[in-house]
């Protein structure tokens, strides 16, 4: 009989509570993705939303295991902590670096209480006549997560629609 893994039992409750915020019109799921990579063996969900269609940011809520994490549990090691590396992404666009970077810094790190880990990754499309970035925001947690922080998950899927409303909405 099948016994569900931690990544598994993990992405059910994550995906559910995604989509209840679209069933109650909160958000738009823009992109969803469930992929097993057979090179390295290892697991990934992820699942992309937005507050509308016309709002520029979007979130991704990102869950992956690896090999080594799905083998300790699966072959039940007792010397062995499994768990998954979840991150929350957010995509804006900022035309200021210098300025628009440590203003997502700080606004960000006052909604999720200072807690996670927060970088930025800027892009743009050379030759284009107006530089405007693409900034790949990331929290990381900073730890593995496992079925103990079930519970965690609807804040955290309501503090990534609070981020996503304050990227929307911030000033230039």
């Amino acid at each position: 009989m099948f016994d569900p893994t931690i990544y598994d039992n993990i992405k059910v409750v994550l995906e559910g509570a995604v989509y209840d915020y679209d069933l109650e019109g909160r958000i738009i799921i823009t992109r969803r993705e469930d992929r097993i990579d057979l090179s390295s063996m290892s697991r990934t969900f992820a699942i992309e939303f937005a507050r509308s269609a016309d709002k520029p940011s979007r979130a991704e809520i990102y869950l992956h295991v690896h090999l080594s994490d799905l083998a300790a549990e699966i072959l039940e090691n007792p010397n062995a902590k499994p768990g998954c590396t979840l991150l929350i992404k957010f995509y804006a666009s900022i035309n200021e670096p210098d300025r628009d970077c440590p203003k997502i810094d700080a606004g960000l790190s006052a909604i999720w209480a200072h807690r996670p880990q927060i970088t930025q990754q800027l892009s743009y499309t050379y030759g284009q006549p107006e530089k405007t970035y693409r900034n790949q925001i990331t929290l990381s947690f900073g730890r593995k997560v496992d079925e103990s922080q079930l519970d965690d998950f609807p804040d955290l899927i309501t503090h990534a629609l609070e981020s996503l409303i304050w990227l929307d909405e911030r000033k230039e």
